[in-house]
């Protein structure tokens, strides 16, 4: 027959165990970034592109994809101002970016474009402005998402922004 203490220590010991499987170790930087990625997004003045992003958002990216099976940016971004701003845009993003007024990071208005490119001169992709840094696009990596516009990797590939003509 076991112990009585011994049982009480095994016990508390796989109390306690058990008890730190559940526990979530927090990641600042994570919580920090989705907390500012909400606050971008509860900022928007225009609420059906919160509707707009919200549903799209979490969408694979897929090279010419057109519709919630898989889009690229450049889609992305046309279905975005044609159905929340009613303005048309060539399919191309190097193609949308001819179409722009340019401006000023610092003047960019929520709905605003933004082009950068990732493989070399010409631009390659396009996001969509929404405040502050942030804009939404679809990551080839990550399908569409808002993303911070002061990151590195955008900073060094930012070719042009502006509204559309």
């Amino acid at each position: 027959m076991l112990n009585k203490s011994y049982f009480l220590k095994f016990s508390l010991i796989c109390l306690v165990f058990l008890a730190s499987c559940g526990v979530r170790k927090p990641n600042t930087y994570k919580d920090a970034y989705a907390a500012k990625i909400a606050m971008a997004m509860a900022n928007l003045k225009n609420k059906s592109l919160y509707n707009f992003i919200t549903n799209w958002t979490g969408t694979p990216y897929k090279l010419g994809g057109f519709d919630k099976k898989g889009i690229d940016c450049s889609g992305f971004a046309l279905q975005l101002q044609k159905q929340i701003y009613n303005k048309q845009l060539p399919r191309r993003s190097v193609d949308q970016s001819n179409v722009i007024k340019s401006k000023n990071l610092d003047k960019l208005k929520e709905g605003d474009l933004i082009f950068f490119s990732f493989g070399g001169k010409e631009i390659d992709h396009v996001g969509v402005f929404l405040n502050g840094n942030y804009f939404v696009h679809a990551s080839t990596t990550r399908g569409v998402i808002v993303d911070d516009l002061s990151l590195p990797i955008y900073q060094k590939s930012l070719i042009k922004a502006g509204s559309i003509n």
